[in-house]
């Protein structure tokens, strides 16, 4: 491998409360191999997103039996137990203890959003947070969000995720005290543009403080989850 073709953020946890996660779309087996081996000899956990199955297989295989693969999110875990969430960073590496308490909701507009929702679930749990999973209740259905509604509203942050014309993320926003963040995805026919539609009906919400992250990007709402979340103590 060639020199610093690879070179690991080891400080970012102190700096911003968050580990460097791995994104692996676009790198080789052999550099995720590299990745892997450095993070195990030095017993450090580690979040990978957009691990396609391929991937995966090619990998060592003593560094496959290491991960917590999931298909459906393309992510992988190294490393058991629950990463302490975003701290201070003059306070790195002593973020909020592990609770029970579901304190973030992850809802989808269709079941086709179920793997963008997953890698937000995922994030989620490797930094120790619960969550409560709310699927398929879009608002071409609109009973379907409404028998889920109160279950929603106790939690102080809820992630909605929703393609097509993404109506989801505004009726939330305006239905719940807490802070909502929009995760427009790609999923939607023709005009849809792979997501752009739901992306700028995001950003267009009236809904007000509708938080909004990129298209198909569940990694990057989880970690406005989180810092929300240290914010609020």
């Amino acid at each position: 491998m060639p020199e610093r073709e690879v070179v690991p953020d080891d400080a970012r946890h102190a700096r911003i409360g968050f580990d460097e996660s791995i994104y692996c779309a676009g790198k080789s087996p052999r550099q995720l191999d590299a990745i892997l081996a450095r993070s195990i000899a030095s017993d450090r956990p580690l979040l990978l997103t957009r691990l396609g199955a391929g991937a995966v297989e090619a990998l060592a295989p003593a560094h496959r039996a290491a991960l917590d693969y999931d298909p459906v999110s393309r992510t992988a875990i190294l490393g058991a137990g629950a990463r302490p969430g975003p701290a201070p960073p003059t306070q790195a590496g002593s973020g909020p203890a592990r609770s029970d308490q579901v304190r973030v909701a992850v809802v989808t507009a269709g079941t086709s959003d179920v793997p963008v929702a997953k890698e937000a679930v995922r994030t989620l749990t490797y930094y120790g947070e619960p969550t409560l999973e709310v699927y398929d209740v879009g608002v071409a259905g609109l009973w379907r969000l409404l028998e889920r509604l109160e279950e929603i509203r106790a939690t102080p942050v809820v992630i909605a995720v929703a393609g097509m014309e993404a109506s989801l993320p505004s009726v939330v926003g305006g239905q719940v005290p807490g802070l909502v963040v929009a995760v427009p995805t790609s999923n939607g026919y023709g005009v849809s543009a792979g997501g752009r539609v739901a992306l700028d009906a995001s950003l267009s919400s009236c809904a007000p403080g509708l938080a909004v992250v990129n298209i198909d990007n569940g990694y990057g709402a989880a970690c406005v989850a989180l810092r929300a979340l240290r914010l609020a103590g």
